[in-house]
């Protein structure tokens, strides 16, 4: 049973899930800070302190805080946004990376270029007929 979870364990797709997942949590945080520390202060500056967040209904003795669940609606969006963006420059960046210089015209011997003009022949007389 050990050996079939180090097989398991150690596959690559395994050992790439796990180092995603540790990329995406410190990527997390990063977005996380964007979002709350430089984004939504900006915002709540340019709309002259607004916030939802404070947003509260009171029924029957219980509060009802939808102001936090709306920040976090709009935070959400903020770091959909936000990984959307950075996902789409890597992909031109790659896109830039992966084009392939021109191809070298390819050379053929004697024996292929003959090959070659056999059968454009045969296939003009084929169609001839």
């Amino acid at each position: 049973m050990w050996e079939d979870f180090k097989k398991f364990a150690l596959k690559g797709n395994v050992l790439d899930l796990a180092i995603a997942v540790v990329i995406g949590a410190a990527f997390g945080k990063i977005v996380s800070s964007l979002v709350e520390d430089i984004i939504m202060p900006a915002v709540g500056i340019l709309l002259g302190g607004f916030s939802v967040e404070d947003w509260t209904y009171t029924f029957q003795g219980a509060e009802l805080r939808y102001g936090l669940f709306a920040q976090s609606v709009i935070d959400f969006f903020i770091v959909a946004f936000s990984i959307f963006l950075v996902i789409r420059i890597f992909t031109k960046l790659k896109r830039k990376k992966d084009v392939p210089a021109e191809a070298e015209p390819e050379v053929l011997d004697k024996k292929e270029e003959l090959l070659l003009e056999i059968r454009d022949l045969l296939a003009k007389e084929k169609t001839g007929l």
